[in-house]
This record gives structure tokens, sequence and C-alpha cells, in this order.
């Protein structure tokens, strides 16, 4: 905690700023993302499959309005943050008042403009600003993230004897008042692409043509299907085994404790003795392993004896993550290097979103079907596959230690005239 404290304080106004912000986005997020499956299964009764559909088309959408990213490099990303906060409180509202199918969709689809929109432009930002220290940086917003993933799930317990309803207005609440401090207090910060007359479709074409960066992006959306299980598929399992919500929030609570205890210590522990690569590697098979324990034959015992695969799962699959966040989002930022950050963190958004809706209907498939052969542990077999598949791939993709910032920065000195 020491580490995380001195790391934050030795950041700029601004990147404190975007920091407590992200606490504040996570919480309001989580309020009622990890109660939002089994509300749509248990009290409304949609199907597995069309609940993984809904939660999925929010991280597609996240990624269909990817030019939201270009956009902020252009035009700067303060403006392009609050609008985004903005639009998801509109979403979080929608969530709570409607049961209805096609405004639930609707919903999910605006939370991932939403989301385009602050995502991709708070990342740039944070890169920007703390160009000297990218890893750090964002494993500092990675503790803010667990900050908020610990306040939210708590938050919402005494709010669920009140309603959905109410969680999700709550909810809204905070991103409207997001909204107005990053509007108030939250400096201006020109985009890299700010004022270009260039069209936006010659942005994209530069970073789709980065054969490494698309490579890279296309081997990482497993990372992203993985940590989403903490949202669907776990609180899925955790409803089954204990039949209520109370090991929902101790899902988050556990995560959350573990990312400010080590999130920065882990990151520099990384830093020292692997390349950014290697670290990703290591965390995406550490992923995969965290669904082992559900594998397992079923303990016989009390509630607390049967959700301890489930709280272990969730342990180290938020140790994986640890490893692989800081240095993805630091790597996209050296790859796009003086071009559009904002537009590959935005192209990168577009690719994780598709395989988040691949990842979400697979594992919902996987339920399904495990519950039509009596195969409990097929859904975890076929994370376990997905998570070392995607290490497979990123070794080839890093293969020369392509994906370290001093060889990128020496590729770049050697393309010059």
């Amino acid at each position: 905690m020491i580490a995380t404290v001195r790391g934050f304080v030795a950041l700029g106004r601004p990147a404190k700023i975007l920091l407590v912000n992200e606490i504040g986005e996570m919480a309001g997020l989580l309020m009622i993302a990890p109660y939002l499956a089994d509300h749509l299964t248990h009290h409304i009764g949609l199907a597995v499959w069309l609940v993984g559909l809904v939660l999925g088309l929010r991280h597609f959408s996240e990624g269909l309005f990817a030019m939201t990213g270009t956009l902020a490099d252009r035009i700067g990303y303060k403006p392009v943050l609050v609008v985004g906060c903005g639009l998801e409180a509109i979403a979080c509202a929608l969530f709570g008042l409607s049961a209805a199918v096609p405004w639930l969709i609707g919903a999910s689809i605006f939370s991932g403009l939403a989301r385009a929109l602050f995502v991709p432009s708070r990342r740039a930002y944070l890169a920007q600003v703390e160009s000297e220290r990218k890893a750090e940086a964002f494993a500092l917003a990675g503790v803010c993230r667990r900050i908020g993933v610990l306040i939210g799930p708590i938050a919402g317990i005494p709010m669920m004897h009140a309603g959905f309803e109410a969680m999700c207005l709550t909810s809204a609440a905070i991103f409207a008042v997001l909204a107005l401090v990053q509007w108030r207090l939250l400096p201006s910060c020109p985009g890299t692409h700010q004022g270009s007359d260039r069209p936006f479709w010659s942005e994209w074409k530069d970073a789709l043509s980065d054969r490494v960066f698309v490579a890279f992006a296309l081997t990482m959306f497993a990372s992203y299907s993985l940590v989403h299980q903490l949202t669907f598929g776990l609180p899925i399992e955790v409803r089954h085994v204990s039949g209520g919500r109370g090991g929902i929030t101790a899902l988050f609570v556990v995560s959350a404790i573990l990312g400010l205890a080590g999130q920065v210590r882990l990151t520099l522990w990384c830093e020292r003795r692997w390349t950014p690569g290697q670290a990703m590697v290591r965390g995406l098979i550490i992923m995969g392993v965290a669904f082992v324990p559900l594998m397992l034959p079923p303990a016989h015992g009390g509630t607390l004896v049967r959700l301890f695969p489930i709280m272990l799962c969730a342990a180290i699959l938020t140790i994986g993550t640890m490893m692989v966040f800081p240095f993805e989002m630091s790597t996209i930022a050296d790859l796009a290097g003086d071009r559009g950050v904002g537009t590959y963190y935005s192209v990168n958004n577009l690719l994780s979103g598709v395989g988040s809706v691949f990842g979400n209907l697979l594992s919902a498939a996987a339920i399904g079907l495990s519950h039509t052969l009596d195969m409990a542990g097929l859904p975890w077999l076929v994370l376990l596959l997905l998570a070392l598949a995607s290490a497979t791939a990123l070794t080839f993709v890093n293969r020369g230690d392509r994906l370290s910032a001093g060889r990128l920065a020496g590729a770049e000195v050697g393309a010059t005239p």
C-alpha cells in the first residue's frame, strides 16, 4: 500500500482526477453489474443465452462505436469523457426502468456507446500526461478500479432491499455527478491529432495496417472474455450453489482486496523480471488456470464450503488480470507512438468487444450444454482452453520481443529517413 500511495502522490493533477473518477465509474457500474445477470435471469426470466447476448452486446457496441477514440484525438479528450459519463447515466437508468428485451438491448448498446466515449479517451489522456511512466500509471488505474470494485457491490447490498430499480437510479446519479466533476475540474487535454483535417478513415487505416498491433489486439480478446466471467459466469454459479446473492458481493470484495493490496507491487515485480509480452503471457495462463477449481468434483458441506472454489477462481483470475492489464494498456500506447493513441485504444476496444460477445455466448452455450450432458466442468474447461490458446498466440506475436517499448522505439528511429 505504501508504494501505491507514493505512486499516486507522484502523479500530476490531471492524472489524479482521472484516477479518482475511475473509482467513481467502477463503483457506479458495479453497484448494478454483479446483480444484472441474476436480475435478468431470475427476476425477468430471460434465458441464459439471451442474458449472455444482452451483456455481450454492451461490450460489442463499445467497439462498434469505436470512431469515438479518433474523435477524441481530434477535439480533445475532456469533452468526450464528459459526454460518455452522461450517456452512461442514461443507460443505467434504462436498465432499472424497463423489463422489455428491446429496451434492455437498447440500454446495453447505449452503455457500450458511453464506454466507447470515455474509456479510450481516459486511457489516451492518462498515457499522454504520464508518458514517462505509463505502466505504473495504468497499474495505479488498476488499483483505483479495484477500489471502485470494492465500493460498488458493497454499496449495492443495502440498495437491494430498495429494489433493482433504485440501485440503477443511484448508479445513474453517480455517473451524472462524475460528468459534472470532470467538466468543472479536469484540465483540457489536446488530442494527438488535434485540428487535423485528415478523414477519420485514414487514421483507422494506419492502425489497421499496423500488423503487430492488430495481431496483439486479436490475441488479447480472450482476456476480456475471462475477466467478464466475474459479472456473468461466476455470479450465475454463485446463485446455483448458494441460492442467494450474498456470495456475488463476496466475489468482488475478494477481487478488490487483492488489487488494493498488490497491484502496484506486482506490476513493479513483473517489470523487474520479464518484458511486457512475457508478463502478459504468464498472466493469461494464470487467468485460465483460475477456472481449474471449478472443474473439480463439487465439495460436500455447507454453503461456505461449496462457495470456496468460486472464490478461489475469482482470486486467481484477479491476479492474472493484475499481471495483464497495465502492460496491455502501456503496450497499446507504445505501439501507437505519435499516431492517434485514442484510435488505437478504440480499435482495441472493437476487437475485444467482438471477443467478449464470442466469449459470453460460448460460455452460455457451454453452461447450457453442461446441464444437458451433466458435465458441470465443461464451461470452465472451455475458458481454460481459450486462455491457453490466447497465451500461445501472444507468445508467437511477441517473438523477438517485438512488444518491448525499447524495441518499438528503436524501430521508429530506424524507420526515420
